[in-house]
């Protein structure tokens, strides 16, 4: 039963191609992009397609993710209490990912707003500690 359908279908392609109906696709001639799953056994790679295109990430991923909207969350802020609060849940949170790593995240592309965020919380702690 699978060799009629394999036939049926490769008539159909073959009849496409004939009307045109492969041209000018989208990508045509261009290289294919590289396979994000190659790196894993071959038994496991569609399993990963597919939890990928549900939503679903590395708990590694998800913690990055999880400090970068942190961070994000700590660029807008306005209240120096909540902004202490998150800087020690960001504090929490990386120094929990570098012992699951085994080694240090690296934060090079926001050291600079690190260290600035930083010095605001030392600000913030200097009032919290005058006004107690």
């Amino acid at each position: 039963m699978s060799f009629l359908s394999q036939i049926v279908a490769e008539e159909r392609i073959r009849q496409d191609m004939e009307k045109g109906g492969f041209d000018n696709l989208e990508g045509m001639g261009k290289p294919l992009k590289p396979d994000e799953a190659q790196h894993l056994p071959p038994e496991l790679r569609l399993a990963y397609r597919m939890l990928k295109s549900g939503g679903f990430v590395p708990p590694a991923l998800a913690e990055e993710q999880e400090i970068n909207r942190t961070i994000d969350l700590l660029a807008g802020m306005e209240d120096e209490g909540e902004r202490y609060r998150q800087m020690h849940k960001l504090h929490v949170m990386i120094m929990k990912m570098n012992e699951g790593r085994g080694r240090a995240v690296n934060l090079e592309a926001s050291d600079d707003y690190y260290r600035r965020i930083v010095e605001k919380v030392r600000i913030a702690e200097d009032r919290f500690k005058k006004d107690v």
